[in-house]
């Protein structure tokens, strides 16, 4: 099934995470795509708030992953966009977090594509500049 939600600012794309976080469930996997600055560490903020997340939320670009465990699930933000070979995720013990009970969101997940399991929920961010400069067509599949 697929889902598309369209938001034309940063608080509405915020909301739509939100949203996806206060739903999310033990053991979920996103992967997320999307142009440098479309917005998604703003979604991603906003799934962890849906999460019940205290910290703040930033992408984790230079440590691969970002633990946070103050929600009602564990929360693991992953940016891979670093990663030279697949391999590095095992150093970094990926299935413990892919195969858990917290919440993974992936970045760049297309670099891993072949660590990813089935069940993975994949989100894509786009813009539109003709739909105004903060537009995102958001598409859940």
């Amino acid at each position: 099934m697929k889902t598309i939600i369209e938001t034309t600012s940063p608080a509405e794309t915020f909301e739509a995470g939100r949203q996806l976080g206060c739903l999310a469930k033990p053991g979920d996997i996103y992967t997320l795509s999307g142009d440098l600055g479309v917005g998604k560490t703003v979604f991603t903020q906003g799934v962890a708030n849906g999460l019940g997340v205290q910290e703040h939320v930033n992408s984790p670009t230079f440590t691969i992953v970002q633990i946070y465990d103050s929600g009602r699930l564990a929360f693991y933000h992953f940016d891979v966009y670093r990663i030279g070979d697949a391999e590095e995720m095992d150093e970094i013990g990926y299935e413990e977090y892919f195969f858990g009970e917290g919440v993974c969101m992936i970045e760049w997940a297309e670099l891993i594509d072949e660590l990813i399991p089935p069940q993975a929920k994949k989100i894509s961010i786009e813009k539109n500049l003709e739909k105004g400069f903060d537009y995102r067509k958001i598409t859940i599949e």
